[in-house]
């Protein structure tokens, strides 16, 4: 095993730096590292200016119009897009959907949808989650019957992140009770502008809205939408959902908000009329989380490693380790916004709605970076929920690794 980037690899770092430094306007990195809500025109400027590049799927290969990087470079990309304070893109599509179309899809279907995918032209949505059918997600009940040359979809998905600026949506449905709950579970592609579909916002925690209820009534789709085979969309849901546990996978993000928590520490906040960062206790928090981020950075380039080498990972490529990252992943990034509530104190409580929203020109109470972090600490408790839940997580590792 070799953690180390080549020569090659460290050139390929420089001119990511290069571009991003270069290339995203300053603007759009300030309201990203403030927490500043984010609109859909944000994302699709950013999104275009990748796409100009040729870098805005990094995962995709490059008979489909990817950059076609090896998954070291795809790594170092990632990275580097995160510790410049670049606005993720909407990946449902980019990084979901379309390694499902590349793997399942039929060629019409990699025709009409991926080359509007990579431009931007159509954002897509997931349509999993029910309001009873989270991490049971084989328990879902919304509905597809076949008429004709169309399904007639019934029924309610909820949770579906960005719906409101999605024109499209994948989504699992129910087209036989026969058998076990996983079978008769069918992957099908849905424009978002079919009559019968009410789009309903959830506001989350943090006051803001990402996530929505969707009605489907009588929604009539074309069979010729049907990725797979019919009945078979759990497999292919599960392979999604591989991809979306190691979605990001280069820890970026966690290091970019522990360099910021450091930052604060040593020249932001007090304890005592000393630095926070020369608190025995905050300053051990901080060691403990670096250490844990370091640990499971270590444990991702191994498996970049192996993947790179033509290796399984012990029989499959996106396997326990997709679930073993997920949980530590999403550990690490709640105790790094419970550090950074902790750091602000009593700053991060006159949370200031208005100042996260477009237009607002008022000056912080506090620092600038205060105001972002309860709004941040709420945000984030979903995410050891979201894309399977971490027990259930574990309970799969145990399962297929321990045999329990």
């Amino acid at each position: 095993m070799d953690l180390e980037f080549s020569a090659e690899d460290q050139a390929f770092r420089a001119e990511v730096r290069e571009f991003l430094a270069t290339s995203l306007p300053e603007g759009l990195r300030r309201k990203v590292e403030n927490g500043v809500e984010l609109q859909r025109d944000d994302i699709m400027s950013w999104h275009r200016i990748l796409h100009a590049k040729g870098w805005a799927a990094p995962n995709w290969p490059a008979e489909y119009g990817g950059p076609g990087w090896t998954l070291a470079q795809k790594y170092i990309f990632d990275e580097e897009h995160a510790l410049a304070a670049a606005p993720r893109l909407v990946s449902f599509g980019l990084n979901m959907c379309g390694p499902v179309l590349m793997g399942f899809g039929t060629d019409a279907q990699k025709q009409r949808f991926l080359p509007r995918m990579l431009s931007g032209e159509d954002v897509w949505c997931q349509g999993y989650s029910e309001p009873g059918s989270g991490s049971d997600l084989a328990s879902l009940t919304t509905t597809a019957r076949r008429d004709g040359d169309h399904w007639v979809i019934n029924g309610t998905k909820t949770w579906t992140t960005k719906a409101h600026w999605a024109d499209w949506c994948f989504l699992l449905a129910r087209t036989s009770n026969e058998d076990r709950k996983q079978q008769g579970i069918t992957f099908i592609l849905l424009d978002l502008k079919t009559p019968g579909i009410e789009i309903r916002p959830i506001i989350l925690m943090d006051g803001l809205h990402e996530t929505n209820m969707v009605y489907y009534d009588d929604v009539r789709v074309p069979v010729e939408n049907t990725v797979g085979e019919v009945g078979k969309g759990w497999g292919i849901g599960k392979y999604l959902l591989a991809h979306e546990r190691m979605s990001g996978g280069s820890l970026g993000p966690h290091k970019k908000l522990l360099s910021q928590l450091k930052s604060i520490a040593a020249d932001g906040e007090t304890s005592g009329g000393a630095p926070l960062a020369e608190d025995p206790d905050f300053a051990r928090k901080i060691a403990a989380v670096e250490l844990e981020l370091k640990t499971l950075e270590a444990f991702t380039l191994r498996s970049v490693d192996a993947l790179s080498r033509g290796g399984d990972l012990g029989g499959q490529a996106l396997g326990a380790e997709a679930n073993i990252f997920k949980i530590r992943n999403t550990e690490i990034q709640q105790r790094l916004t419970e550090l950074k509530m902790q750091a602000v104190g009593y700053y991060a409580q006159p949370y200031l709605y208005a100042a996260l929203t477009q237009g607002w020109n008022e000056p912080p109470i506090g620092a600038e970076y205060a105001n972002g972090c309860t709004p941040n600490y709420l945000h984030f408790r979903k995410v050891s929920i979201y894309s399977g839940s971490n027990e259930i997580q574990h309970n799969i590792i145990a399962k297929a690794e321990l045999g329990l």
